[in-house]
């Protein structure tokens, strides 16, 4: 009927033509069962929450284990939780579901999986993956992230230390000779360095670690690896803030003049940060220049023009 048709300019947006699962609670053996029904009914949402969020309250073994134990072996045990029949065919199709689940997950999150020696979760994924799916493309990958742990466990055994930026052991800072020195530097290659640095680190962010229920455990002992990718980018932060707090105090036979030449190179080095769209280390030099220490040096900034 010509009343039923939507105007030329109408559009409508995915999220007003699919529906959304929403769970408000529910035991994990529920929550695992909803991952092969919201896969069955294309809500990749709920899988890719469900994946960002289950450490809050669950362990990657557990989760695998419901998974894979009840799910994954559901030919064997005849379970009848997920389908009204145990056909070859449903047997078939829940396989495929729970091999896209897993392939999810691998590449979301692989940091699951680095449990060093024996990978005992990523081994299950990969013993499941031959006796169901052999020589598929998921096999292939947990392979390649085995070995790839693997390669990182042996360099580290052998005193090599990662270069990625997302190292938050990795605290070594720049070496300037005196505070003088570094009057002499552009700002312009200062705020590029820096904005590089930066970069690296944030393109490195695992979004599931800004979560609070995953950073609020950061402080347990057992936790003192957990969030690496955020550490990483507070500790560039708190050192560019110590870098500029350092240059300017670090003498004491420094000259007023002098040390507010360097406090104005580090206004400059803002100013370009932000010009660079940079606010991370924007915030941090701002934060040092208001600092108590330097903020009291009422002598230093009256010669800043």
């Amino acid at each position: 009927a010509e009343g039923d048709q939507l105007p030329a300019a109408h559009t409508v947006s995915q999220d007003e033509t699919c529906n959304s699962r929403t769970l408000k609670a529910g035991t994990l053996e529920k929550l695992v069962e909803n991952l092969l029904m919201a896969f069955g009914d294309n809500d990749f949402k709920y899988i890719s929450v469900f994946l960002s969020t289950y450490r809050a309250f669950a362990s990657t073994s557990t989760v695998l284990e419901l998974l894979l134990d009840r799910y994954g072996n559901l030919e064997i045990s005849g379970s009848k939780e997920v389908g009204n029949q145990n056909s070859p065919e449903s047997t078939t199709v829940l396989s495929i579901v729970i091999a896209s689940i897993l392939q999810a997950w691998l590449d979301q999150c692989s940091e699951d999986f680095q449990e060093p020696p024996n990978y005992i979760c990523l081994m299950k994924v990969l013993n499941y993956m031959k006796r169901n799916i052999p020589g598929s493309d998921l096999e292939k990958r947990a392979q390649n992230l085995l070995e790839q742990f693997q390669k990182e466990e042996l360099e580290n055994d052998d005193g090599y230390h990662s270069l990625s930026p997302c190292n938050p052991d990795d605290d070594e800072e720049l070496e300037i000779s005196s505070p003088e020195e570094f009057s002499f530097f552009q700002e312009e290659i200062v705020a590029e360095q820096l904005t590089y640095m930066d970069m690296m680190l944030f393109r490195e962010v695992v979004p599931h670690h800004c979560l609070g229920c995953v950073w609020s455990r950061r402080d347990r002992q057992e936790n003192k690896h957990l969030a690496g990718s955020i550490r990483a980018t507070i500790l560039q932060f708190n050192a560019v803030t110590n870098r500029v707090v350092s240059t300017i105090l670090e003498s004491k036979e420094l000259k007023t003049q002098k040390r507010a030449k360097i406090l104005e190179n580090w206004i400059r080095i803002a100013r370009e940060c932000r010009i660079l769209n940079n606010f991370s280390s924007l915030k941090a030099v701002i934060s040092a220049l208001q600092s108590t220490s330097i903020y009291h040096l009422k002598k230093t900034w009256a010669c800043v023009p």
